[in-house]
């Protein structure tokens, strides 16, 4: 089961989107908030994998809340999907910047919703890859190149890590690799363990501001 936090300040729109989510056999939702105060204490008492969290709400707006909860948390907090009106959105690649694993359009088709759902949950995929690198492309600063770490990075690693950040599913990146999902999967993982990234987005984000794509 994957369990989800709702939070968003729309009282119909969170129900809808509570329905939808519910009516699945593998999502379960343990939490709805109207607000982000008291978010770690949520987290603490609903243990939910992933956050679906409105990027824009009053007080306490989506992007703090969700480096609250990467600050406090670090590896153990859960995953964030942040909602958004606009598909390039600054708020929404500041988001990313501060640890959110993708965003997804409140407009978005249920069945959308709901494969970006287990997407991020999975983190066999990056949701919206295109869209975040149009988002960094107009927001993001390169840098001059890869620090130390991708040294760490074998050939077959950079080849993947590359792919990855392409925007390209597990299941594609095995059929071009002659690999299978199962082995990419763990190359994948050895690669954000060596990089020190969360997720795939950040895989991209990383990829992007090191001039690597």
């Amino acid at each position: 089961m994957i369990r989800v936090a709702l939070v968003d300040d729309q009282p119909l729109f969170r129900g809808g989107i509570a329905m939808i989510l519910s009516s699945q056999p593998d999502i379960e939702v343990v939490a709805q908030e109207s607000s982000a105060m008291g978010l770690a204490q949520m987290v603490r008492d609903a243990a939910p994998d992933l956050i679906l969290m409105d990027v824009r709400m009053p007080g306490i707006d989506g992007i703090t809340a969700t480096g609250q909860l990467i600050a406090e948390f670090g590896d153990a907090a859960p995953k964030i999907l942040v909602l958004t009106t606009f598909d390039v959105d600054e708020a929404a690649a500041r988001a990313i910047e501060v640890g959110a694993s993708g965003f997804v359009l409140k407009d978005a088709q249920p069945d959308f919703l709901l494969a970006s759902v287990r997407a991020v949950a999975d983190g066999s995929q990056v949701v919206a890859a295109s869209a975040t690198r149009q988002l960094f492309e107009r927001h993001g600063a390169r840098t001059s190149g890869p620090g130390p770490e991708y040294d760490t990075l074998t050939t077959r690693e950079r080849e993947i890590a590359l792919r990855a950040a392409a925007g390209l599913s597990n299941s594609e990146i095995a059929e071009k690799e002659f690999l299978s999902e199962a082995t990419v999967k763990t190359h994948i993982s050895r690669i954000l363990s060596k990089l020190d990234l969360r997720d795939r987005v950040q895989l991209v984000v990383y990829a992007y501001e090191h001039g690597l794509v």
